[in-house]
C-alpha cells in the first residue's frame, strides 16, 4: 500500500515532496529542519560514501562568512547572493548589518522553500529583499524589482557564488553567466566563487560515489580543477591569496583550519572588477 507523505505546515503547496532538492540536502547537512524524507535520504547516502563531506560543507559556509567579513572591511555594503539557499545561522545579511546596519543584501534562489523561508525570515528587513529566480538568467534576474529597487550599480556590489557552479555544467556556459552580472558591476565590485573540484590525480573512490549519489538522485555536478575555476575569474583581478583550497582562504582562527586536509576537494578565490 502506498503511504501518503505528508506535507509540513511551512512547505509550498505546488512542492513535490519526494523529488530532492539541492538547497535542502544542503540544509540537512547544515542541520537544519525544513527538508524532506526525500533530501534526507539522498543527503544520508551521500555521507555513507565520503562521511568528511559534512565538513566540506561547512567550509563552503566559513569561506562565506570570511569572504563578506573581508568585504565589508574593503567598504563593500551591497551584496548579491546567488542560489543562497534556505536560511541558517550565519547568513550574509547577520554578518553584513551586524557591521553595518545600512548594509544591502538581495537572496536569490530558485528553491520555492528557499524562498518562503528567506522572506518569512526577513519580513520587516527593509535593506533586505528575496527574489525567486534561476540565477542561469542574469537578465532576469538585474531586471526583477527586488534587485533594481534595492541594489545601487552605480556603486560596489559583491556578487557571491557559494557553492553553486558545481550545479551549472560547461554545456550551460558558467562563463557567460558570470559575465552577464560582471558587465553590470562598477569598478570595485567583487566576485566570490566557493565551487567543488580537485586535479585529475587527486580523484578517489568517495569523491566518485558521491557525484554519482547526487547525479543519479538530485542534479547533476561538474567538478572543476584548479585551472578551471581559475578561468571563471576572467575579468577579475584576484584578491590575496588568489585560487586556494578552501579552508586556507584567509583562515581567522584554528577552527577555519578544519578539513584543511591535502587535497580538499574544493577551491575559493575573490576577485575584484578594476
Amino acid at each position: 500500500m502506498e503511504v501518503a507523505v505528508e506535507r509540513p505546515n511551512w512547505a509550498p503547496g505546488d512542492i513535490d515532496l519526494e523529488r530532492p532538492s539541492v538547497a535542502r540536502v544542503y540544509d540537512y547537512w547544515l542541520g537544519g529542519a525544513h527538508n524532506f524524507a526525500a533530501d534526507r535520504a539522498v543527503g544520508q547516502r551521500a555521507l555513507e560514501v565520503m562521511p568528511e563531506l559534512r565538513d566540506v560543507i561547512l567550509n563552503h559556509r566559513a569561506f562565506l562568512r570570511r569572504v563578506v567579513r573581508h568585504l565589508l572591511g574593503a567598504g563593500v555594503r551591497q551584496f548579491l547572493d546567488l542560489g543562497s539557499g534556505i536560511p541558517t545561522v550565519g547568513n550574509v545579511h547577520e554578518i553584513a548589518q551586524g557591521t553595518d546596519p545600512a548594509a544591502k543584501v538581495v537572496y536569490v534562489d530558485v528553491d520555492p522553500v528557499a524562498v518562503a523561508h528567506s522572506r518569512s525570515l526577513l519580513n520587516g528587513n527593509g535593506r533586505v529583499a528575496v527574489l525567486q529566480a534561476d540565477v542561469r538568467d542574469p537578465a532576469a534576474v538585474l531586471g526583477s524589482p527586488e534587485v533594481g529597487g534595492l541594489l545601487d550599480f552605480d556603486e560596489p556590489i559583491a556578487v557571491l557564488m557559494i557553492a553553486l557552479l558545481h550545479f551549472v555544467s560547461d554545456e550551460e556556459d558558467p562563463l557567460g553567466i558570470i559575465g552577464g552580472y560582471r558587465d553590470r558591476l562598477a569598478p570595485g565590485s567583487h566576485l566570490a566563487i566557493s565551487h567543488a573540484g580537485y586535479e585529475a590525480d587527486e580523484e578517489t573512490g568517495s569523491y566518485r560515489a558521491v557525484r554519482s549519489v547526487y547525479d543519479r538522485d538530485v542534479t547533476p555536478m561538474t567538478y572543476r580543477n584548479e585551472a578551471e575555476f581559475t578561468r571563471l575569474f576572467d575579468g577579475f583581478d584576484l584578491v590575496e591569496p588568489g585560487v586556494v583550497r578552501l579552508p586556507v582562504w584567509r583562515p581567522e582562527s584554528p577552527d577555519d583550519l578544519n578539513g584543511s586536509r591535502t587535497p580538499f576537494p574544493a577551491f575559493g578565490a575573490l576577485g575584484r572588477k578594476a
